[in-house]
């Protein structure tokens, strides 16, 4: 323990006075709701992180562009292509980046954690904005130069450390300052993290039809200034960010662990956490959750295309297969509207299931995770073979709220589970669960497809063994949660622990209440101002989204 004190003071010791974890303690008469919105400003800026792929297709024809062909090079090796400066990229080489950065999130959360609870919500939060922003900025001087290994250092590496640290930064410090509605706090933060590509992926387009010209595909002048947009905005998001004083409570507040043996009053330190099988529960049920959601995110367009084909433009019986090249153009653009329609839940779910979460639980809402989903995985398969396209879209956007909501809820549950002293360490570990995910599903799913494909098998038919198995997951999901019970006394830290915890920089309610008008809500100009800031792009994402889908039901 005194080791790590020390070293936490020692990196405090260089650190300006203003980024300091002293400096940000909230002072009497500060609004707690001012967190959230500061916490949406990261998350809506990293969120992009889904909607990268708008950028594919025009980098493919960055040296072709108004030419009639690209300017391929068949034979390219993926290590000459991350050095040639005379073929066009391929789609494939592109597309790493994304995998890049979903490991780099994983990889930094976990490694970076525990800093992120001594140094405090500002830096952290501050790290990732150069991070996010500046790996925007090299992606773009990497497109200038076509490198692509400066977009994979850039986007990938560096932008990944950013994902990481932007993604953990606020949720320690939202459950520290609601405490008595833990899941919509950090919901309402994570929602934005989903809602990120919503509005970045029509920005980028708006914006690259705005710089295209005859010689120019628009996408490095598009990528540097999204880069200065996201620096800005992601650093006023950390300026914002400020930690509730030790010891401090809602006013009128009682903990409610009395009421639950699932919440816990103890706290366990970060050394401690992995040790227990509570952890690798809730890492295998996260890793389940989201190996299923995202297997279908990654195949939602082909996967709607190829089961209803004909049926999406009024032709029913008429297969993918059959259709001209016109109106397979048309039917991807039914396709595009249901995948906005599912990123649209995705969003939602995440808000909406952490609220609901504060009322039922977070097991009971797992729980219907995992039962739901199996049913509706199970019933998609039906709903393809009798035609019904309003019953397959329903089934998907209830599966894609879930899958957006465990997100969301989970760092609740390691509160409810660990205590709110190290959460964000360790909501940092577990999102490995999310690295895995995001490796294991689309290579399952992808691989059950090409075997279907192989077969010979089309149509509705197509997915029915790929939906049968996601159902097996979340069902191992269900058994996983079922397994979580409230830790042993024994791996609290005692009061002595965790005074010495507290004063090496990680502060968290002892059970006294707080300083007098601390935290209290109410309706002021700074707070109308701050939640206008990042609610009207979160309004201008939602009606651009809704206005695609509806294509869907055109």
């Amino acid at each position: 323990m005194d080791l790590r004190v020390s070293d936490a003071s020692l990196s405090d010791a260089h650190t300006p006075g203003w980024l300091s974890r002293e400096a940000i303690v909230a002072k009497p008469g500060f609004n707690r709701w001012l967190v959230p919105p500061a916490a949406l400003a990261i998350h809506l800026c990293i969120g992009m992180s889904y909607g990268l792929s708008v950028f594919w297709l025009p980098l493919s024809r960055a040296l072709s562009v108004g030419q009639p062909a690209p300017a391929a090079c068949p034979d390219m090796s993926l290590a000459t292509a991350l050095f040639t400066t005379t073929c066009d990229w391929r789609v494939s080489d592109l597309v790493i980046v994304f995998s890049i950065g979903i490991v780099m999130l994983g990889l930094s959360a976990a490694v970076f954690g525990g800093w992120l609870e001594r140094a405090g919500p500002r830096k952290a939060g501050l790290v990732a904005a150069l991070c996010w922003g500046g790996g925007f900025l090299i992606g773009a001087l990497g497109v200038y130069g076509h490198q692509l290994w400066l977009i994979w250092l850039g986007m990938g590496l560096i932008g990944g450390i950013g994902l990481g640290l932007g993604y953990i930064s606020p949720v320690s410090t939202l459950v520290k300052w609601f405490p008595d509605r833990r899941g919509m706090a950090t919901g309402m933060a994570i929602m934005g993290f989903g809602g990120g590509a919503m509005i970045g992926s029509p920005l980028a387009t708006l914006l690259i039809n705005t710089f295209k010209t005859p010689d120019s595909a628009g996408v490095w002048q598009t990528l540097a200034v999204m880069g200065g947009l996201y620096s800005v905005a992601m650093l006023c998001g950390a300026f914002g960010y400020r930690v509730p004083p030790a010891g401090w409570q809602p006013d009128g507040w009682t903990a409610p662990a009395a009421k639950s043996a699932m919440i816990t009053s103890g706290h366990v330190h970060l050394d401690q956490a992995h040790k227990t099988p509570q952890f690798w529960l809730l890492w295998a049920v996260l890793c389940l959750n989201v190996s299923a959601g995202i297997g279908v995110l990654a195949l939602a367009s082909p996967m709607l295309q190829e089961i209803f084909g004909g049926a999406l433009i009024g032709q029913p019986g008429v297969g993918f297969g059959q259709l001209d090249a016109g109106q397979k153009t048309q039917i991807a653009a039914v396709a595009a509207g249901f995948v906005g329609l599912l990123s649209l839940f995705n969003i939602l779910g995440r808000f909406f299931w952490a609220s609901m979460s504060d009322k039922i639980g977070r097991k009971v809402t797992y729980a219907t995770f995992f039962a739901l989903g199996c049913l509706l995985y199970a019933g998609a398969p039906w709903a393809a073979s009798i035609g019904s396209k309003a019953l397959f879209v329903t089934f998907f956007c209830v599966i894609l709220s879930m899958y957006g909501g465990g997100f969301a809820t989970i760092p609740a549950y390691l509160a409810d589970i660990f205590g709110t002293q190290f959460v964000g360490a360790i909501h940092g570990r577990i999102l490995t669960a999310w690295s895995t995910a995001g490796v294991v599903g689309p290579f399952v799913v992808t691989a059950i497809r090409q075997a279907q494909v192989d077969a010979g098998i089309q149509g509705a038919a197509l997915y029915t063994r790929t939906m049968y198995i996601l159902a097996a997951f979340l069902a191992a999901g269900f058994v996983a949660n079922l397994l979580v019970r409230p830790l042993a006394a024994r791996w609290f830290m005692s009061d002595a622990e965790l005074a010495a915890s507290a004063k090496g920089g990680n502060a968290t309610a002892l059970g006294r209440t707080g300083d007098a008008g601390i935290g209290r809500g109410g309706v002021t100009p700074l707070a109308i101002l701050a939640w206008v800031a990042v609610g009207l792009p979160i309004a201008w994402g939602i009606w651009s989204t809704v206005s695609k889908a509806m294509i869907l039901f055109g």
